[in-house]
């Protein structure tokens, strides 16, 4: 079984049951061209179609910026999935039952039946807590609602609930037939000292929190009335083996179904439910919340599934969190473009949209500064710029900001920046960022690059064996009988490939470019570059079958030179005089075998 969990028939019937066409054609307009289809590609803004869906070998290629993948990748990009969601998506469109996915099957089965049976838990307590708003005894919890200005349509949209008491909520789940263990494991109840249990969330307003699946996996809970000092206004449901607070977003399914119908240029991200709500209810759609101003890795990775660009928007004093600032360069980390919302001192996204309406907060959203801007506005508030003390103070922190960004006029608008606040010229200012990064140069130098004609040799190996592996994946008539051997490729995609083709020999099946992306997971920029020759004046010209052939000898030549480097290595550090003899035999026979490429040029 395939490191994805998946056997290998299961994702050829997958696919076969899922034509990459169909499904490419519900995101995007195609064009059809002899045996293949055209479109501008959704992954990079172009005018003219370089995107190309290989029909025949199931697969999408875009020659502008690269990409490539199956309908399973397809899928994964156009709906923000992950690879095994996904396989579920396509499963569920072609009505077929999902198979285990790992090793132990036994024990995938259980924790499956585990998971279904928390879900049930999560799902009934969410209804519960739903009944009860509505029941004519949440009257705190729907003052509250009027008072934060909710709309009962934005209620319904969220699923908001009430929880009444302790005692309401473990008595139904226990009626339900589902057992204390199970109940404690699901994080919506816990257990007093007494053994009891008891609703986690008891007397809160309820506000759960739903996957891009449109399950419910935990629960929020707003304090009503005053707090007292051991109590949270807002609490979470535990980690669970549902609810992952480091792998959550709050309104991730929304934001899902809005991606689907509208261009999403960026992702706003607040970091509470209340300002999500809010501001989902001002018109603002595109909006997340991080459960907490502490970013996490696997949070930046879910949001690129969505956008290439993130507003980050929390509460008015937020450039005081300089640890919480840091926690920003996770998302720059995931190559997304990050920009930072200036909102009023003391308020939050959810007090400007009540206060001061939708507009006033678009405006807040189209004056956000770009993360190294913002580090140095945020810079200010820990010097006191009315002092000549303060301002050489800053201006000599400043640098270490400007230095980051890579563009020389960023770095001049920054640093005028820097001058308009204390007063000191331009000409000094730079002079001090020249100084400041002279010193960072001074670092240890990186080890120097190999010289060209290695570099050369190597390219022109690696083009070669693309080549090879190209023609006999599109099965050309001159590489119909060539055979590939692994020792003749270094690189790990090469060799992979190699042994995909030689498994399809051997087994006497058909060789599918498709059955190679889940192999290779994200890791296909080398595989792409193969992809890349499966053009007509490359594998299909009139030149192509020489070109073959020069490849051919190449890669021999290649691992002729690299044997004959080992065995030289061999033989100065053999003692054995017999077993030198005979290296120097292997040797002598590697030596005449050179030369017969001596006099080819490739």
């Amino acid at each position: 079984m395939p490191k994805n969990g998946f056997s290998p028939e299961f994702m050829q019937e997958l696919k076969a049951r899922n034509d990459i066409v169909e499904i490419a054609a519900q995101y995007m307009t195609l064009d059809k061209r002899g045996y293949n289809y055209w479109a501008c590609c959704p992954f990079h803004h172009e005018k003219t179609p370089s995107f190309s869906i290989q029909a025949a070998e199931q697969y999408y290629h875009c020659f502008g910026c690269g990409v490539s993948g199956d309908v399973v990748n397809l899928v994964m990009e156009m709906e923000s999935l992950s690879f095994p969601d996904a396989v579920r998506y396509l499963a569920a469109r072609a009505k077929m039952p999902m198979p285990e996915m790992n090793f132990d099957s036994e024990r995938t089965a259980e924790l499956k039946k585990k998971k279904d049976r928390l879900l049930k838990i999560l799902l009934t307590s969410a209804r519960f807590y739903l009944q009860n708003l509505y029941g004519g005894q949440a009257q705190a919890h729907m003052e509250y609602i009027e008072k934060r200005g909710l709309l009962p349509t934005t209620v319904k949209k969220f699923g908001l609930g009430a929880s009444l008491d302790y005692d309401s909520l473990p008595s139904l789940l226990l009626d339900s037939g589902f057992t204390r263990e199970e109940i404690e494991e699901s994080g919506v109840c816990a257990v007093n000292p007494r053994g009891k249990l008891f609703d986690a969330q008891a007397e809160r307003l309820i506000i759960p929190i739903i996957n891009s699946f449109d399950e419910v996996i935990g629960f929020g809970g707003r304090i009503l009335g005053k707090k007292t000092d051991r109590e949270a206004k807002y609490k979470n449901t535990k980690e669970t083996m549902l609810f992952n607070k480091r792998k959550t977003l709050y309104n991730v399914n929304l934001l899902k179904k809005y991606k689907q119908k509208n261009a999403l240029p960026y992702v706003i991200m607040v970091e509470g439910y209340m300002d999500t709500i809010s501001l989902y209810q001002a018109g603002f759609c595109n909006v997340v919340a991080s459960m907490g101003t502490s970013l996490t890795q696997e949070q930046a990775r879910m949001l690129k599934r969505y956008a290439e660009n993130v507003l980050i928007s929390y509460d008015g004093d937020f450039a005081g969190q300089n640890a919480d600032l840091r926690g920003l360069e996770i998302l720059k980390e995931e190559n997304l473009g990050v920009k930072v919302v200036l909102l009023p001192d003391g308020e939050d996204p959810d007090d400007v949209v009540r206060k001061r309406g939708a507009a006033a907060y678009r405006e807040c959203l189209d004056n956000a500064l770009p993360l190294v801007d913002y580090k140095l506005h945020s810079l200010e508030r820990g010097f006191d710029l009315a002092s000549a003390e303060g301002k050489r103070a800053y201006a000599r922190a400043a640098m270490s900001v400007i230095a980051q960004s890579p563009s020389a006029a960023e770095r001049e608008d920054l640093l005028k920046t820097v001058r308009d606040k204390t007063g000191f010229t331009y000409q000094s200012l730079a002079r001090d960022l020249e100084e400041y990064t002279a010193g960072k140069r001074a670092a240890p130098a990186a080890p120097a690059a190999p010289p060209p004609a290695a570099r050369d040799k190597g390219d022109k190996v690696q083009k070669a064996c693309r080549f090879l592996l190209a023609a006999v994946l599109f099965r050309q008539p001159y590489a119909e009988r060539f055979s590939l051997r692994e020792e003749d490729f270094q690189n790990d995609v090469h060799r992979t490939v190699v042994r995909y083709i030689g498994a399809c020999r051997e087994a006497g099946r058909d060789i599918r470019v498709s059955d190679l992306f889940e192999t290779f997971g994200e890791d296909t920029a080398e595989f792409n570059a193969i992809l890349d020759l499966n053009t007509e004046e490359r594998l299909f010209g009139s030149g192509a079958e020489k070109y073959f052939s020069d490849c051919v000898r190449t890669v021999s030549r290649w691992r002729i030179q690299q044997k004959i480097a080992a065995l030289t290595q061999q033989i100065g550090a053999e003692q054995d005089l017999a077993a030198r003899r005979a290296l120097t035999e292997e040797l002598t026979a590697l030596t005449g075998e050179l030369k017969n490429y001596q006099n080819y040029r490739s």
